[in-house]
């Protein structure tokens, strides 16, 4: 059966084309590229490609400077970074001598300190050594006048004991013959 089938298929007759509408000899096809033609002509009598042509090239232009102005800003971005990494070297170097200095005046203020407190305590004691050695002098002084003053004493009282006035009479005429001979 599938033989019947296939001869049915080869032995039917075809369809009947169709006839296509045509205006001055032409079909819809043909029109289509008389229209074609057409517009390409009339695109090249008014310049159009030249003017797609400048429009891109400036567009080339636009972009070339953008691209220019890009890589000065890069640069310039480069160099401020530069900069910027010499100033962050250079704030560190400034920043060690900073310290540095600090350690030294420290170390000189320490220094300062420890020979103004030594020349305190010199000066303090000296003071306090003037100051014994005047008590002393003002107490040997004492005792010097206690003793002058417990010997006088002493000797007028075995003056008094031991003279009478004719005694007296006599010592005194004799400091007198002496104060007179001199």
């Amino acid at each position: 059966m599938s033989e019947l089938i296939i001869q049915a298929e080869v032995h039917q007759p075809a369809a009947p084309e169709h006839a296509e509408p045509t205006y001055l000899g032409l079909n819809p096809a043909g029109w289509v590229a008389v229209a074609m033609l057409v517009v390409f002509a009339l695109l090249i009598w008014k310049k159009v490609p030249g003017a797609i042509g400048r429009a891109l090239d400036s567009k080339i232009a636009l972009i070339r400077d953008q691209l220019a102005e890009a890589e000065a800003l890069r640069k310039e971005a480069e160099a401020l970074r530069a900069e910027y990494e010499q100033k962050a070297a250079s704030i560190d170097k400034d920043r060690e001598a900073l310290l540095e200095r600090a350690r030294v005046e420290a170390g000189q203020i320490v220094a300062k300190a420890k020979t103004d407190a030594e020349a305190l305590i010199e000066r303090r004691s000296r003071m306090a050594e003037d100051k014994i050695a005047a008590a002393e002098r003002s107490a040997v002084e004492q005792l010097r006048s206690a003793a002058a003053d417990a010997a006088a004493k002493a000797a007028a009282k075995i003056i008094a004991e031991r003279h009478d006035a004719t005694t007296d009479a006599k010592l005194v005429d004799q400091a007198i013959e002496e104060i007179a001979a001199r």
